[in-house]
């Protein structure tokens, strides 16, 4: 039986958290997903709560309402993205072994049946933190739900846009979305054939559920740009990581 009182979220004692988990299983809305989000995961911080909170969430995910499991599985991943910071839970990824393994699998096969691109982006992310993959786990749907990321460049260290999403695929150092006339230059997408590593694997499992427009953006993802300001090219994804 978990002691709550004897935990912590981002407000302090963890002792209210078994009251609101009563509220979201019998009357589900998104003010109480977001009130479990604003203690349990708060801007990215996790506590000794959002752990204790995994056997509650692998309940949620195997349930029969899809936006339900959807919301346990997005904040799953979520919280295991912060196992490796301080938050006096211990090795969770042993002691909660059991969930994450089932959690994954669910993360897995909810997957194949989503339709719409940025949830389906959100649940990979959050099955690549239940694997424990570094950076992607925390980055993916950062960067491709918003339709950018923010970067520096490696030879001039200019801040840069590298927009992949409704604006165009390209790199400026511009502020894109407020002037017309700032220099871009366009994102080179890699070779599907020439994909390695988990760039590899992110486009073949997006194009093996159906999501070619993913899959179509991790080229872009795992391509190459050009600095506006002194031309050097490099890898867009190295770079994401790099200041990740």
């Amino acid at each position: 039986m978990t002691d709550w009182s004897q935990l912590s979220h981002a407000y302090g004692s963890a002792e209210d958290i078994p009251a609101l988990l009563d509220r979201i299983a019998s009357e589900p809305s998104s003010e109480l997903w977001n009130d479990l989000w604003s203690a349990l995961c708060h801007q990215g911080s996790v506590y000794s709560a959002s752990f204790a909170a995994l056997p509650w969430l692998t309940v949620m995910a195997a349930g029969d309402d899809q936006q339900e499991r959807l919301n346990a599985l997005v904040m799953v991943g979520a919280i295991m993205a912060g196992a490796g910071q301080p938050h006096e839970a211990g090795d969770v990824r042993d002691k909660y072994a059991i969930e994450v393994a089932a959690l994954l699998r669910m993360a897995n096969e909810h997957l194949r049946t989503l339709t719409e691109s940025d949830e389906y982006i959100y649940l990979l992310e959050a099955a690549l933190a239940l694997e424990g993959i570094p950076v992607w786990s925390e980055v993916l749907a950062w960067g491709l739900v918003n339709g950018e990321y923010e970067v520096s460049c490696p030879g001039c260290e200019t801040s840069l846009f590298i927009a992949i999403g409704e604006y165009g695929r390209f790199s400026t150092s511009g502020d894109y979305a407020l002037e017309d006339d700032v220099d871009k230059t366009p994102l080179r997408p890699a070779d599907p054939a020439d994909l390695q590593g988990i760039g590899r694997r992110l486009h073949g499992v997006a194009l093996a559920d159906g999501q070619q427009d993913v899959a179509a953006t991790m080229t872009y993802l795992f391509g190459h740009a050009t600095c506006p300001d002194c031309g050097t090219d490099f890898s867009v994804a190295d770079q994401v990581a790099a200041d990740g």
